[in-house]
């Protein structure tokens, strides 16, 4: 995807911060929406599925899936000027890169229509074996229709256990909700650790951030029964289980 179109902002004027029970809500024209989708549809010649996002890190992103379109676009585009819509159409459906310059001239245009972004440390996605990326978004809209989009993902520093002695203990991942961003062990960044357990791994941790804590009698609950069975849905949970039990020593090891 062109740069242009997927820059990262850095609005100088932050909006102020805003908390929420569960995610913040998103309102939208479904109106908009619809026609803007239909649109696309029409330049596609088939089938589009359409999002509306209040993203703070991709403003346009679509994938393919056997001949249907998948589009995801923040907000601000459901009144944009008709130049601005026709060259996103073109860009998305073509990828035409003097429609993306259109698009990215207007997103500079409107970053104060963006929520703030926040502090956060580096981002490494690229493994050695596992790409984080590729997983947290085959994850994300496999689970969670995408709406997990504006979590961040990376590998997290590389530790060795003391000289002569195994770990006791090993946190294959964390999830940080200031940052909204999820770390995972570059233990798992191994020729033998299955792609299918690195996917629990961000499966757990997105659940962090969409399914909030709560405080019972003072104690801080994050594995909420809520959480515990939407765990359960993803396809390997009790593989990954199973394969954890049967490897930890290994991984405990791992420098």
């Amino acid at each position: 995807m062109a740069a242009a179109a997927v820059r990262i902002p850095q609005p100088k004027a932050l909006q102020l911060p805003l908390s929420f029970v569960g995610g913040p809500q998103i309102f939208i024209h479904e109106g908009a929406r619809q026609a803007l989708e239909r649109r696309l549809e029409a330049a596609h010649g088939g089938v589009v599925q359409l999002a509306v996002t209040d993203n703070r890190r991709r403003m346009v992103t679509r994938t393919r899936d056997r001949g249907r379109l998948r589009v995801r676009l923040h907000m601000m585009f459901l009144d944009a000027p008709e130049r601005v819509v026709d060259a996103l159409v073109r860009y998305i459906v073509r990828e035409d890169p003097d429609a993306s310059s259109v698009v990215g001239e207007f997103i500079d245009k409107n970053l104060h229509r963006i929520r703030g972004v926040r502090p956060v440390s580096r981002v490494r996605t690229r493994g050695r074996v596992h790409d984080l990326e590729a997983i947290f978004t085959d994850v994300n809209e496999r689970y969670f229709r995408g709406a997990a989009s504006d979590a961040l993902i990376t590998w997290g520093r590389r530790t060795s256990p003391r000289q002569g002695r195994a770990r006791r203990s090993i946190k294959l991942g964390s999830y940080s909700a200031r940052e909204k961003l999820i770390r995972v062990h570059p233990c798992l960044d191994r020729e033998w650790v299955p792609r299918y357990f690195v996917a629990y791994i961000v499966y757990h941790e997105l659940l962090h951030h969409l399914i909030p804590a709560i405080v019972v009698g003072g104690r801080t609950l994050l594995h909420t029964t809520e959480f515990q069975e939407r765990e359960q849905h993803f396809a390997y949970y009790q593989r990954a289980l199973d394969w954890e039990q049967k490897h930890i020593h290994r991984l405990l090891r791992t420098r």
